[in-house]
């Protein structure tokens, strides 16, 4: 490709329609400040950071360009997603748009060698031909599964102070072969999720038990699974419950499904937030989406805090208000007990551990300190023989 040619490509960037937020990201935006200057080493300038963006996305110019369009969120991916029907113009908007993103996937060193004739030094990258339009249709048509914009890459999310829906970064990689014991309960929340995907009746969820016995890794676990059949998580505090209408009116039309995932959850009697979170596992028609579900966590089977002085008082119905805050998981569809692990689970955890991690030890002597271990500690748990563990290491 020789400078004129660039140029051109350049230009028809610039008219990106459908594609248009393209333009914005670091990629595209070196590549169009590279062409639009005639100073030369403000253009060599521009494409070292064009370089340094391949790089920080694995080194392959294509493969950023691809991962960039496939992820992109435009009116086409949302009518797409909404099952809507797209004006003939949109779809002839794409078919040539994705034509010149296929051409500006393409490039290669050589034709940037090109461009700047007689350069002392081009950092080189990698390069391939790619032709967008058959795999972006492809994509569409398993929308369900993939998803767009932020949804696309991330399994993770959670709710930003400002109320925005943000990937987690470093989320848990944890998956559903790394537990030892509680393959029962784990049984229970994986089946629950899989009926969700596909379509048929699923529960809220409500993980109660001791800490440390894996209730969230499991969360997070499931959705680690399930990441390919189009299932993403949502974090949300406790603090944010009020939020709950808010998101599930932002993922209502998207095409994914949706654990919204509040982990240690408990109230007081007078939280205001518990009515929100009520509502929402009633089925209240503002704070429910039907591509979500609610997965909590909590150490208490009776996740509203409940005192003695509760019990006296005057309210003439004072029965039926401790009903109603005793009885919020039982408005969970389904309950889970993680409880603390016996003797025998909590040693065999240990073992499996320490043979997974290559601790050489007796096992006697190592069922010994971990007994003495989990007693300084309080009691036993996963937590604990995972903590047990990693001092050995």
């Amino acid at each position: 490709m020789n400078r004129d040619d660039m140029k051109a490509l350049s230009l028809s960037l610039s008219g990106l329609g459908v594609f248009s937020g393209l333009l914005q990201k670091p990629l595209f935006a070196h590549f169009l400040a590279l062409t639009e200057t005639e100073d030369r080493a403000q253009a060599i300038r521009a494409y070292g950071a064009l370089i340094h963006e391949i790089y920080e996305k694995g080194g392959n110019f294509a493969a950023a360009v691809r991962r960039a369009v496939l992820e992109d969120e435009n009116p086409y991916v949302r009518m797409r997603a909404g099952k809507g029907k797209c004006d003939s113009a949109i779809e002839d908007a794409v078919r040539q748009e994705l034509t010149i993103l296929s051409r500006f996937a393409s490039l290669t060193p050589a034709d940037f060698a090109a461009y700047f004739e007689n350069a002392p030094y081009l950092p080189p990258f990698g390069a391939k031909q790619i032709d967008l339009s058959a795999e972006y249709e492809e994509r569409m048509g398993d929308i369900n599964k993939h998803g767009y914009g932020i949804f696309a890459a991330n399994a993770m999310f959670r709710l930003s102070d400002d109320s925005a829906i943000e990937p987690i970064a470093s989320a848990d990689q944890v998956s559903l072969d790394s537990f030892i014991g509680y393959e029962e309960e784990r049984g229970r929340v994986l089946e629950n999720t899989k009926a969700f995907l596909e379509g048929r009746p699923a529960a809220n969820v409500l993980l109660y038990g001791d800490a440390g016995t894996g209730k969230s890794s499991t969360v997070k676990a499931v959705t680690n699974h399930f990441f390919e059949e189009g299932l993403r998580l949502i974090e949300i505090r406790k603090d944010q419950l009020s939020l709950l209408p808010l998101v599930m009116g932002k993922i209502r039309s998207n095409p994914l499904r949706f654990i919204i995932f509040i982990d240690d959850l408990s109230f007081n009697k007078s939280d205001d937030h518990f009515s929100m979170l009520k509502a929402a596992l009633e089925g209240s028609a503002a704070a429910k989406a039907d591509n979500a579900v609610i997965y909590a966590t909590s150490n208490r089977r009776h996740i509203v805090r409940e005192t003695f002085s509760d019990r006296e008082g005057g309210e003439v119905h004072r029965n039926d208000t401790m009903q109603e805050t005793l009885s919020l998981s039982e408005r969970f569809g389904m309950t889970v007990l993680f409880a603390r692990p016996n003797k025998q689970l909590y040693l065999e955890i240990i073992r499996e551990l320490a043979a997974k991690n290559r601790i050489e030890m007796d096992i006697a002597e190592l069922e010994t300190k971990a007994e003495a271990f989990a007693l300084n500690r309080g009691s036993r748990s996963a937590r604990c023989a995972e903590q047990f563990i990693e001092s050995l290491m």
